[in-house]
């Protein structure tokens, strides 16, 4: 099936300037916001804590059910409005953890009603110790790494036949972040340097597919963790399922451009490689954008339908889906060209 004119030739390498300036700008202010609220907002998963969820039978108000809250003593906890609009349902976090005897939700049921007024049913009590919530945030971490890692091994060997290099890379950089974790370097320092070094690395073993398709999905993972930061949306662990679907499915948009330019460079190996990869994006933008607007007709349906506990994952498949479909064409292609030019400089 297409809907777009397969002699279409839109001039898409033309504007990268443009998109790698969009792209940096983008990527700026999602760093900054991050650097503005001190990290990402870590939700009851990975920073430790209890989640209690409960719902009254009338409309109150945040203040009472603090009011309660402040009589035992959790005076330091935040409440938060939960589902749709009137269901007078809450969210309530407090970093205390341990606290969930066999009397508490009595006494918690008991101390919100007397306070608002009105019956309250409890729906639901998480609790993560802080120790609990460390492993699972430094985990989650180590495994988009590895999926990062372990990915441009296969786009090394699948389009350079390069797969020799790309084992003894990955080989090494697991090593390293192995010996540098006995060291207590921090999770987060350790995989920032380890993503560097692999840049470094492919640029010297020439492995531009590869630069290319993980260049392209840390633009995804950054933007999208941007976007979550710049509206103060907690991370929890189906967002973190939420980023790998992302990687994922950035990859396969990428992998199909791919391996039309990697055709057309044989076909077509006297043309220049800008109308080459030009050529292929054009060829390849019908099965793209049905690939996309699919998906996001779901993605859109569980945003506006699938009620608050599935709300931020599909958010942010919704951020991951657009922007995976943009990087395809501005961001993982317009590598390719940029490294045969510097590539021709040195």
């Amino acid at each position: 099936m297409q809907f777009i004119r397969p002699d279409i030739n839109l001039d898409f390498i033309g504007k990268r300037k443009f998109a790698f300036i969009f792209s940096l700008i983008i990527i700026a202010v999602s760093i900054g916001t991050l650097l503005m609220h001190g990290g990402p907002r870590y939700g009851i998963d990975f920073a430790g804590g209890t989640l209690i969820q409960v719902k009254f039978e009338k409309p109150i108000e945040i203040a009472q059910v603090k009011a309660g809250l402040s009589r035992m003593d959790f005076s330091q906890a935040s409440v938060q409005q939960f589902g749709e609009e009137g269901e007078s349902e809450y969210l309530i976090r407090t970093d205390a953890a341990g606290i969930t005897d066999q009397n508490f939700n009595q006494t918690l049921r008991q101390t919100l009603s007397e306070t608002t007024g009105a019956a309250v049913e409890i729906r639901r009590v998480e609790m993560v110790g802080p120790q609990v919530g460390q492993d699972l945030r430094e985990k989650a971490l180590k495994a988009m790494f590895y999926a990062l890692l372990f990915i441009t091994v296969y786009i090394s060997g699948r389009f350079e036949l390069e797969w020799l290099k790309s084992a003894v890379l990955a080989v090494a950089l697991i090593g390293a972040v192995y010996v540098f974790g006995l060291l207590d370097v921090s999770i987060p320092f350790l995989i920032l340097i380890a993503v560097l070094v692999t840049l470094v690395l492919f640029w010297f073993l020439n492995l531009r597919y590869a630069m290319g398709a993980i260049v392209a999905l840390i633009h995804d993972v950054t933007i999208t963790v941007g976007v979550f930061s710049l509206f103060n949306k907690e991370f929890t662990l189906p967002i973190i399922a939420a980023l790998l679907t992302i990687i994922g499915y950035s990859l396969n948009d990428t992998i199909i451009v791919f391996d039309r330019i990697r055709e057309n460079s044989k076909k077509l190996h006297k043309n220049p490689l800008a109308s080459i990869i030009n050529r292929s994006i054009n060829e390849t933008l019908s099965r793209t954008l049905l690939t996309s607007l699919t998906t996001l007709v779901v993605v859109v349906t569980l945003f506006i339908l699938g009620g608050g506990i599935i709300h931020d994952f599909a958010f942010a498949l919704l951020v991951g889906v657009l922007i995976g479909t943009y990087s395809s064409i501005y961001v993982a292609s317009p590598i390719l060209l940029a490294w045969q030019r510097k590539s021709s400089a040195r």
